[in-house]
């Protein structure tokens, strides 16, 4: 079992910044990915940013060159910075933990944290 909590969501105006946080416990082994999603009020959940156990990244098309997506793998963390938002930021980012477990693929997911770019 893996818990996932996500953290530093908030308000903020147009053009600036955030940084979320994502912290795991419990069975982390054969982690394969970590990444960040967000659901706006109305829309699918959509995949903002991802980072293998390798370390190779993809973004979403709305996100790159403003959003990085990033690891600490001693401490189990996964952060995701948050430059130049935009009104269209505005959702809840929620933090998916996959590992691989007895040639299964097994996703979790935090509960989320709500970012909202507002003037």
């Amino acid at each position: 079992q893996v818990h996932v909590v996500e953290s530093g969501g908030g308000l903020v105006q147009p053009g600036g910044s955030l940084r979320l946080s994502c912290s795991a416990s419990g069975n982390l082994f054969n982690t394969v990915a970590k990444g960040w999603y967000r659901q706006a009020p109305g829309k699918q959940r959509e995949l903002v940013a991802v980072i293998s156990s390798g370390d190779s990244t993809d973004y979403a098309d709305s996100v790159k060159g403003r959003f990085t997506i990033s690891t600490d793998n001693a401490k189990n963390k996964v952060y995701l910075q948050m430059n130049s938002l935009k009104p269209e930021d505005t959702a809840a980012y929620f933090c998916n933990w996959k590992k691989l477990s007895n040639g299964e693929y097994l996703t979790y997911w935090g509960q989320g944290t709500q970012v909202t770019v507002s003037s």
